[in-house]
C-alpha cells in the first residue's frame, strides 16, 4: 500500500508505505499528529515498524518521537542530521527492504546537509524538501544560502536524471514557507518537472545560486525551537487540553472568525482564525513566549487549534476558554466604501500588512507597509493621533494585525471583508512598485 497525507494548513506532505507480505509499514516524514498513520495502518492490518525522516524539519514538529515511544518504531535519518536519539543511519545508495517493497536512499543535500530522497520500487520518488512540484526547496534554513543552493542545484539534476515515468511525491505543497512557487498539486512525474519546474529551467550553477540569493521569503516561525525539538530527545504525546474558567496570566489566542472576534473578545486577545489558511504559522508569528489560552467557539474548535499549534512548536498551552466571562471588548471593522471616505478626510492611517511581493504588485497611495508578522516587534512606532486601519489581500491578516495593535493600546480597525484587489476592482487607485530596469 502507498498513501499520501497532506496537512493543507502547513502545506506538508507525509507518506505511509506498507507491505502485505510482511505486515509492516513505514512512515516517511510523519507529522506530530500520528493518529492518522496508526489508524490507516491498522485498517490494512499493518504495524508501523520504522520511520524515515528525510531531514530535520524546520517548519513543523515531526512525529518520529511519538511513533518510537508509543509504537516501538525504529527511526532512520542521515548522520549529518546529528540526532540526539537512537537511530539507524541512512546512507546514499542503501536499500531498505519492507517485505516485497524496496526503498532506495538518495542523498540529496541542499535544503539541509543531511537531506535524503527515497525511491520506492524505482517508481515513486519521495523528494522531501528537494524537488517540489513546479519549484525547489529553499536552501537557506541550515547553512549559508549560497552553499545550500550549490548543493541543491546538483541534487535536483541528479533527481531529474531518473526515468521520466517516475512519479514525484514532494514533502511540501502550496502553503509552505519552505518553497516559493509551490504547486497545490500533490504529485507529478519526472517528465513533467523536466519540462515545467522553474528551478530545473536554470541550467547554470551560478545563475541558480544568484536566483536563490535574490529571494527573501520569511523564515518559518519558531524555526530554531522546531529544529531543536526534531533533532533532540523524542517528543512524546501532548497532555490533554485543560478547560479554563479564566485567562489568568496567559496570552489569549482567539481562534474564532474575525466577525465573532470583533463583536466581543477578551481584552488583550490576539485573533487568528482557525478557519483561515496557514493558521498555525500565522499564530506562531504573533505569539510570544508566555503560555497560551485558546478562546474558541467550542471545545472541538479549541482542540483542533491546539493540535495545529503544537505542530509548529507552540506547546505551552494553558488550556481552552469557551464563552468566557468578560469577552466584551469590541473592534469596529471598516468597509471599503467607508475606508475611501476616511482616507479622503485624512482621518486614518492606512497600514498594508501584506508581504513585500504582494505590495509590489499594487498598493494604495499613502499607505504604510508593515507585514503582519512583524507587528509584535514594530508596532510601537505606529502610535499617533490617528486611528490605524489595517488592510491585506482578503481580510484575514488585517484582522490579525488589528488585534495585535489593539492589544498594545493602539486604536486600530481592520478591513475584514475584501482587501487591496477589491479596492482596485471598485475603481480605487493603486501604485505598482517598479524596480530599476523594469
Amino acid at each position: 500500500m502507498f498513501r499520501q497525507f497532506v496537512d493543507h494548513d502547513l502545506g506538508c506532505a507525509s507518506y505511509l508505505i506498507g507491505s502485505e507480505q510482511s505486515g509492516e509499514a513505514i512512515v516517511v516524514d510523519p507529522a506530530y499528529a500520528i493518529e492518522q498513520y496508526v489508524e490507516e495502518a491498522e485498517r490494512h492490518g499493518l504495524k508501523i515498524t520504522r520511520v524515515i525522516e528525510t531531514h530535520n524539519h524546520a517548519d513543523h514538529v515531526a512525529g518520529h518521537g511519538r511513533l518510537a515511544v508509543e509504537h516501538g518504531a525504529h527511526v532512520s535519518i542521515h548522520p549529518l542530521a546529528e540526532p540526539c536519539y537512537d537511530y539507524d543511519p541512512l546512507e546514499d545508495g542503501v536499500e531498505l527492504q519492507l517485505g516485497e517493497v524496496t526503498l532506495r536512499v538518495l542523498h540529496t543535500p541542499g535544503h539541509r546537509p543531511e537531506h535524503c530522497a527515497i525511491l520506492v520500487d524505482e517508481r515513486k520518488l519521495l523528494t522531501g524538501d528537494s524537488m517540489f512540484v513546479g519549484d525547489a526547496a529553499r536552501p537557506d534554513l541550515a547553512i549559508g544560502a549560497a552553499e545550500g543552493a550549490e548543493g541543491l542545484f546538483h541534487s535536483l539534476r541528479r533527481l531529474a536524471e531518473l526515468p521520466e515515468d517516475v512519479e514525484v511525491y514532494p514533502g511540501h505543497v502550496a502553503g509552505s514557507l519552505c518553497g516559493a512557487k509551490l504547486s497545490p498539486q500533490p504529485s507529478s512525474t519526472i517528465a513533467h518537472e523536466r519540462r515545467f519546474n522553474a528551478a530545473l529551467r536554470i541550467s547554470e550553477l551560478d545563475d541558480f545560486v544568484a536566483d536563490a540569493l535574490s529571494k527573501n521569503a520569511p523564515r518559518p516561525p519558531n524555526m530554531d525551537r522546531i529544529v531543536a525539538l526534531n533533532k533532540g530527545p523524542f517528543v512524546a504525546a501532548p497532555p490533554e487540553l485543560a478547560r479554563l474558567d479564566a485567562a489568568g496570566d496567559t496570552t489569549v489566542l482567539d481562534v474564532r472568525n474575525p466577525e465573532e472576534f470583533a463583536a466581543g473578545h477578551l481584552p488583550g486577545a490576539l485573533n487568528v482564525s482557525i478557519d483561515d489558511s496557514s493558521f498555525a504559522t500565522r499564530a506562531a508569528f504573533v505569539l510570544g513566549a508566555s503560555p497560551v489560552a485558546i478562546h474558541a467557539a467550542s471545545q472541538e474548535q479549541a482542540e483542533r487549534a491546539a493540535r495545529s499549534l503544537r505542530a509548529v512548536g507552540v506547546s505551552e498551552l494553558a488550556g481552552s476558554l469557551v464563552a468566557p466571562a468578560g469577552a466584551d471588548e469590541t473592534i469596529q471593522p471598516v468597509g471599503l466604501e467607508e475606508l475611501e471616505e476616511l482616507l479622503e478626510q485624512g482621518a486614518v492611517e492606512l497600514l498594508d500588512v501584506r508581504e513585500t511581493d504582494e505590495r509590489d504588485d499594487g498598493y494604495i497611495a499613502g499607505s504604510r507597509h508593515v507585514p503582519y508578522r512583524l507587528l509584535p516587534r514594530l508596532c510601537d512606532g505606529l502610535a499617533n493621533e490617528k486611528p490605524v486601519v489595517t488592510i491585506c489581500q482578503t481580510g484575514a491578516r488585517a484582522a490579525i494585525a488589528a488585534s495585535v495593535l489593539v492589544a498594545r493600546g493602539i486604536d486600530a480597525r481592520p478591513v475584514i471583508v475584501g482587501g487591496v484587489p477589491d479596492w482596485e476592482s471598485r475603481g480605487g487607485r493603486t501604485i505598482e512598485f517598479r524596480r530599476c530596469g523594469s
